[in-house]
């Protein structure tokens, strides 16, 4: 028998755009459809939780058959057992929160007590303890989506389908429901499909990653096989944002071996640094005028992307930086050349990590 999720979708939105996509999702696995507006992503969402039947292919889940238009098999939505939390939360207005939690539940003639416990007890896990009788409209948008979240765990679902689930919060809720979020997908026992256009959602929450352009799956890795090895232009620059997690105090962030000055003074405790490969500058020698962040290091990969080149550095501090390729031939940098690298304070992106 098949288990996880089995996907080969081919459907149409219009005479301009159809959607081809194929994936496979082991339990336990989380995988990510990321890509820009208009590539395809709510039209994945829409196939996979039954809101939109496919024209060819085939939908499974756990080695049930949900879609296949060949054998005429078509599973409505209330009847696949997915989880589904969606961008802008969709809870019932009128109702509290407890029954927005319980409503699955009940439609599936669970008892109301029972239901409402366990609606109870999902929501205490979830840091929503003395929220249960607050409507929708009394909540922050943080409170809201793991509320949505709540709901779409409780039935104990078969697939966790989770579409821009954090694109509409602010940047510091935004942080720490991505927390919650990593610590409840790695809790599922279940296949997860993460749709985003946030790479790095992607690269933090997935274990692997289809990258979806025009209705079609371009490539599709681990964040470090589209970091190093991008296909399109589209994959290169999504996958520029080198990610770093250090502690920060006064303007310098400690990331382990190696010290970085940013721009930001005010912010302190845990970050996540994001520095794009082509704001790092490198140099055979010690830059001259000696900038803050510099330090030696040694090339460990060179790959080669039509002009440009992109590297993977060693220690102290791993990254992928980029170059042209007559920078690279220039300075002869092969696997083990010895190198400087800089990067200016103003160049590191700051954002709190919980």
């Amino acid at each position: 028998m098949t288990t996880g999720l089995d996907a080969d979708i081919v459907v149409s939105r219009s005479e301009a755009f159809s959607l081809r996509l194929q994936l496979h999702i082991p339990p336990g696995r989380t995988a990510a459809l990321l890509g820009p507006n208009g590539a395809g992503k709510s039209t994945a969402v829409a196939a996979v939780a039954g809101l939109l039947p496919i024209e060819r292919g085939t939908i499974t889940l756990d080695g049930r058959v949900l879609d296949d238009p060949d054998r005429g098999v078509f599973v409505p939505a209330d009847e696949r057992n997915i989880g589904v939390v969606f961008q802008d939360h969709l809870l019932f207005p009128h109702m509290s929160v407890i029954d927005n939690v319980a409503f699955g539940l009940r439609a599936r003639r669970v008892a109301r007590d029972d239901a409402r416990e366990r609606a109870r007890q999902w929501l205490a896990r979830l840091g929503l303890e003395g929220m249960e009788r607050r409507k929708p409209g009394d909540l922050s948008g943080g409170q809201a989506q793991r509320v949505a979240l709540a709901r779409a765990l409780v039935g104990e679902p078969d697939l966790l389908l989770l579409d821009e689930p954090l694109s509409s919060l602010d940047v510091t809720t935004r942080t720490e429901l991505r927390h919650v979020l990593g610590e409840h997908l790695a809790a599922f026992s279940g296949p997860r499909l993460l749709i985003t256009h946030d790479p790095t959602e992607a690269f933090l929450l997935a274990d692997e990653i289809f990258v979806v352009e025009r209705g079609e799956v371009t490539q599709h890795g681990t964040a470090d096989d589209i970091r190093l090895r991008p296909r399109t232009p589209y994959a290169a620059d999504l996958a520029g944002a080198n990610l770093v997690r250090g502690h920060a105090s006064g303007g310098l962030v400690e990331t382990g071996s190696q010290t970085l000055h940013v721009a930001d003074d005010d912010i302190s405790g845990g970050v996540l640094l994001t520095i794009h490969p082509a704001s790092i500058a490198v140099h055979k020698a010690r830059p001259e005028g000696s900038p803050r962040n510099a330090w030696p290091t040694t090339v460990e990969r060179v790959e080669r992307l039509g002009s440009r080149v992109r590297l993977r550095t060693g220690p102290p501090l791993s990254l992928t930086v980029e170059l042209t390729e007559a920078a690279r031939s220039e300075m002869a940098i092969e696997p083990g050349s010895p190198i400087w690298v800089a990067v200016k304070a103003t160049e590191i992106g700051v954002q709190p990590d919980g």
